[in-house]
């Protein structure tokens, strides 16, 4: 990292840490209460109108040569093919892939967008009137969950893993209806997947072994798209919660 931009980097975190007074803080939350209201109201409106879906998660920065961005692009478009609407995160990289696919083939192309410093912005692809912003990222996780009857999930960062074991805890908790979840890429997973086989569920005895059952693993758009319709060919969809 450059010295300019390790001076911007600390400016950042500086201007984080910048301190409040308590009063302020309390009318400040007050108020948020009623940002987070309206994008519950707009976000419920908006899809509830949408029908059937499929959440697909990935990379920001993954590029349009990347193998993973053709494969999320495939993906989405056998699932619009089938009928089922496609909700990203709304930004670039796999999120755009996606959005893309189910774009060219004719489907419902959805966008929970995210306003964030860097990286996240609208990409192309989603229809105009499906497209929702959001400040507050545990309002579109709830979003991505309620209305998506499946998750396919391609190689990400943090925010990936955040949406991927968010819906891992819920069905494995039964908060949710169970739903295929599907991690595409078994080179990129295979290391977490062992971990949580070898640490987490035999060192530590942290998870069942049926709770390894809840996410397959594939490499392929075929793969990952009959894994969701395999599910429905035997299970009803309706809503997660």
């Amino acid at each position: 990292m450059s010295e300019e931009a390790k001076k911007a980097h600390s400016e950042k975190i500086k201007k984080a840490f910048e301190l409040k007074q308590w009063p302020e803080i309390k009318s400040t939350d007050s108020w948020n209460i009623f940002k987070v209201m309206s994008e519950f109201v707009d976000g419920y409106d908006t899809l509830a109108r949408i029908g059937p879906c499929v959440s697909i998660f990935g990379s920001a920065r993954t590029k349009a040569d990347n193998t993973y961005y053709f494969i999320a692009e495939e993906i989405a478009k056998k699932l619009s093919v089938a009928g089922y609407g496609v909700i990203t995160g709304g930004g670039p990289g796999i999120m755009e892939a996606a959005n893309k696919g189910a774009k060219e083939a004719g489907g419902k192309s959805v966008g929970l967008n995210i306003n964030l410093p860097f990286e996240q912005y609208p990409n192309d692809y989603i229809d105009y009137d499906k497209l929702i912003n959001f400040k507050f990222f545990f309002v579109r996780k709830v979003m991505f969950m309620k209305y998506a009857q499946g998750f396919i999930v391609l190689p990400g960062g943090f925010g990936t893993l955040d949406e991927l074991f968010e819906a891992l805890t819920l069905v494995q908790t039964m908060k949710v209806g169970k739903f295929p979840i599907v991690l595409v890429g078994k080179h990129y997973w295979s290391g977490l997947v062992d971990w949580i086989k070898e640490v987490m569920l035999k060192e530590e005895k942290n998870v069942n072994a049926e709770d390894l059952l809840i996410f397959k693993v594939v490499d392929t758009a075929d793969e990952a798209t009959e894994e969701i319709f395999d599910f429905y060919s035997k299970y009803a969809m309706g809503p997660n919660f």
